[in-house]
């Protein structure tokens, strides 16, 4: 193929609710966009035909809008801890457990409990790993793969292939690279584990049948994908140590781009590989739910315009809806601070503001007390990117330079894998 400053990469993103799909130039511009819920096509979410339709219609959409004999290479990310067994030629045998259905047998998860090291990300109710022990005892098996993994086989024919980011709550060690000897000791049966490529690398060229059914070019490569999170954090820009991403939605959660892995299990706290860097982040119980219980968002709005975010409020508070944090501090009764609450309720929300800033620059000290860099940029999404006074007052107390978030749409960040992929294969 010629002419590569006209070649497109697809990225495409399974979420909770639905699927989309980008095409985006090798410049890491936006061309072309697709999207459908699952809601469309099945009442099940759980319905991998389900899933597979609304790929197929979001990535549908976006061939509508471009010349689709530019597509290079195509990559998927999907939701982490998302399983499915399936037969050799990619049959689902049992219905998924996604992402947050837990594994109810005490004999599996106390024999993931007395095997896997501390760091590992395959402990607990939702890993992985207990679910490949549930779906390991399905007839006819062939492999447990992850959802990200099933969707690109629809691409490839190959059903047995994973990435390093999907595969870490399935016990991979992104350190080492390879499932660790400690697995088999947790009785599942090894050969039902996907093969793991890192993300970002080439998984093989589009299988004939695929490329005749989207009309793409048949050297098209298919590249390993990630998790829907990581997808999030890529889609950003962000792409160098000290490069940290806020998502101020419900609960506030941070991420920094490390040189070295951070492992620290009392915070839930691990680290995905990507390329040769180290994605670490962790999840406070603060963020939006606090604020909601205080205020309407256009409350929330009308009190912002009167808030001078120079000057603090000298209030100390640990904005929380009940007793219990996750990260920054590990403490499953710790007690909100909301007091004293001020007569006026533009100060109140100020305080609050400050408060979860507070919070935010806690939590990337403490990712750089266990070992990460030190922050040196912070880029926002959520809905608490769009206040200008919570803003201003994070900028005033985290105190790095704020960049502009190239985009939010997960899709963006794999299909920023997919240019890795194709430039790493010379296809672009």
């Amino acid at each position: 193929m010629s002419g590569n400053q006209h070649a497109l990469v697809i990225g495409i993103d399974i979420g909770t609710s639905g699927a989309r799909a980008v095409a985006m130039a090798a410049d890491g511009t936006i061309v072309a966009s697709g999207a459908t819920k699952l809601s469309a096509f099945s009442d099940d979410h759980r319905d991998p035909v389900g899933w597979w339709k609304a790929v197929r219609a979001a990535l549908g959409g976006v061939l509508k809008a471009i010349d689709r004999q530019r597509i290079r290479a195509i990559s998927i990310d999907g939701t982490s801890g998302t399983m499915l067994p399936v037969a050799v030629d990619g049959a689902p045998l049992a219905a998924p457990m996604m992402y947050n259905d837990p594994v109810s047998d005490g004999a599996i998860l106390e024999a993931i409990a007395a095997h896997a090291p501390t760091e590992s990300a395959a402990h607990g109710a939702t890993s992985g790993l207990a679910k490949v022990l549930v779906f390991q005892a399905v007839p006819g098996v062939f492999r447990v793969i992850h959802q990200a993994d099933w969707l690109a086989g629809h691409f490839t024919g190959l059903y047995d292939v994973s990435d390093e980011n999907n595969a870490l709550k399935t016990g991979y060690d992104p350190v080492a690279r390879c499932w660790p000897e400690w697995i088999e000791k947790t009785g599942v049966r090894v050969d039902l584990l996907p093969d793991v490529l890192p993300a970002g690398v080439p998984v093989a060229t589009i299988s004939p049948v695929a490329a005749e059914a989207f009309g793409l070019s048949r050297d098209v490569v298919v590249v390993a994908g990630t998790t829907d999170g990581c997808a999030s954090f890529l889609a950003t820009g962000a792409d160098r140590p000290g490069d940290g991403v806020s998502a101020l939605g419900t609960t506030l959660t941070v991420k920094l781009l490390s040189d070295r892995p951070l492992f620290a299990p009392e915070y839930g706290l691990y680290s995905h590989r990507i390329g040769d860097m180290w994605l670490a982040g962790g999840a406070s119980n603060t963020g939006g739910v606090v604020l909601a219980e205080y205020f309407s968002a256009e409350r929330i709005d009308t009190l912002s315009a009167g808030i001078d975010p120079a000057v603090a409020t000298g209030l100390d508070y640990y904005p929380l809806t009940k007793p219990g944090e996750r990260f920054p501090i590990a403490d499953p009764n710790f007690q909100p601070r909301l007091t004293p609450r001020p007569q006026d309720d533009a100060v109140f929300l100020k305080a609050i503001f400050e408060g979860i800033a507070g919070v935010e620059s806690l939590a990337y000290h403490r990712l750089t007390s266990l070992g990460g860099p030190k922050l040196g940029s912070i880029r926002t999404v959520g809905g608490g990117a769009r206040n200008a006074a919570w803003s201003a007052i994070r900028a005033r107390k985290l105190g790095v330079p704020f960049l502009t978030v190239r985009s939010e749409e997960a899709a963006a960040g794999t299909a920023r894998l997919a240019l890795a992929g194709a430039r790493q294969a010379g296809v672009l």
